[in-house]
């Protein structure tokens, strides 16, 4: 596999490389689902006559889909190719949009949200698997990284275009509008996105799904890829969370002011991703996992510290959180590059498992941090929360340097 893209060989017309900005684009759409809806939550509880316990359940079920959809979408696309399975998860996304822009009641929002996450999820999973086709495991880390750092300005806007929207024209326009996002996307993939798996299986079955899980588990290079990448995700999942309620019940910052100072953390993200751009190949992937998850930690020490010492104001909790969008940027190209790296034959699987236990990891923290905040007038529980999770980071990080060479 050649390390580099000039060194790649020429493909015919049917084999194309897809280009990075499609690969960029694709994986925006569930990223920026998830987001955009939250500034609406409370116009949700209004309109549908809902606790708010009920309508956390948007955000907190799509994250379910999404992880659970991931283990099935990326063995589907080792039997079947990318493309197919990309195609279908979009238009899923799209005409579920549609549909949920006239929901009626709550039971039918959620149960949409549910099915526009299985489709929409294609995308981060097989712009992964599709990297991984391509390139090998360090260069897969660098190109991970310049699509990540695309994908890291959708969660960057969604906030702001949700309060936005909320503001002038109501919650269903987030979904006329996810609507037509996803129209887009559809057509750019059918353009240009080509198919790159072209030594797939001859039929799948569950006995062949558990098999492939089975190899995954057994390594134990994959299985500390994935701690790192879920314990770092999980970090900023805690704080998409709870970080709502911080910014609006304690700290008293508007919805728009929230989507503003959110920007703040997705430009970090955007930034840590560039950097493993341009080094990731040049670093390693061990390497870039440690200075990341090392990272994080500092970040959440500096967090505590000033909450802990009542000095907490929107800077304090941003910009510490900015730092921690740095260190997800250099820990999760690489983590994520490594755990379809052990495996390459089953590229699809790895990144579907991998991608579950990453988003399950983040859907279980976020909903424990806001269980923790439970009403209370104080960040600390949060703070713990995702402290907790940059140690354990960390200290997988570290582990990495004795079991992968």
């Amino acid at each position: 596999m050649p390390s580099s893209i000039s060194e790649a060989p020429a493909l015919s017309p049917e084999r194309r490389r897809p280009s990075l900005l499609s690969l960029v684009v694709i994986s925006t759409l569930s990223p920026f689902a998830i987001n955009v809806i939250v500034p609406s939550m409370p116009a949700l509880e209004k309109d549908f006559h809902a606790s708010f316990a009920t309508v956390q359940l948007v955000l907190s079920l799509f994250l379910a889909s999404v992880a659970i959809s991931q283990i099935v979408i990326g063995p589907l696309s080792d039997r079947f190719g990318r493309r197919p399975v990309l195609l279908s998860g979009l238009s899923i996304f799209t005409a579920t949009s549609a549909l949920a822009s006239l929901a009626n009641d709550i039971e039918s929002l959620l149960a949409l949200r549910v099915l526009q996450a299985a489709g929409g999820c294609t995308g981060i999973v097989l712009a992964r698997a599709i990297v991984r086709d391509l390139y090998d495991r360090r260069k897969a880390a660098s190109v991970i990284g310049y699509v990540t750092m695309g994908l890291a300005m959708a969660p960057m806007v969604a906030p702001l275009f949700g309060g936005l929207l909320q503001q002038n024209f109501g919650w269903r326009a987030q979904f006329v509008m996810l609507t037509i996002f996803g129209a887009l996307v559809l057509a750019l993939a059918w353009r240009d996105v080509s198919e790159t798996h072209h030594a797939r299986t001859e039929r799948i079955a569950f006995a062949t799904l558990f098999r492939d899980f089975g190899y995954l588990l057994k390594e134990p290079a994959f299985l500390v890829y994935t701690a790192v990448s879920s314990l770092a995700t999980s970090v900023f999942f805690a704080f998409l969370g709870g970080g709502a309620y911080v910014a609006g019940t304690i700290l008293g910052l508007s919805p728009i002011a929230y989507g503003s100072w959110f920007a703040v953390l997705s430009i970090g993200y955007a930034f840590g991703n560039f950097l493993s751009g341009r080094f990731a190949e040049k670093v390693g992937v061990r390497r870039m996992t440690l200075a990341g998850s090392s990272l994080l930690l500092i970040a959440q020490l500096v967090l505590l510290a000033l909450i802990a010492s009542g000095h907490l104001s929107a800077p304090a909790l941003f910009l510490p959180m900015c730092v921690g969008g740095i260190s997800n940027g250099l820990v999760l190209p690489s983590t994520i590059a490594g755990a379809i790296s052990v495996r390459p034959e089953i590229a699809g699987t790895a990144a579907g498992l991998q991608g579950a236990t990453q988003i399950g990891s983040g859907a279980i923290s976020s909903a424990i941090a806001g269980a923790v905040l439970a009403g209370g007038m104080s960040a600390l529980p949060l703070s713990a929360v995702m402290l907790t999770g940059a140690v354990a980071a960390f200290a997988f990080s570290v582990i990495l340097f004795r079991i992968v060479r």
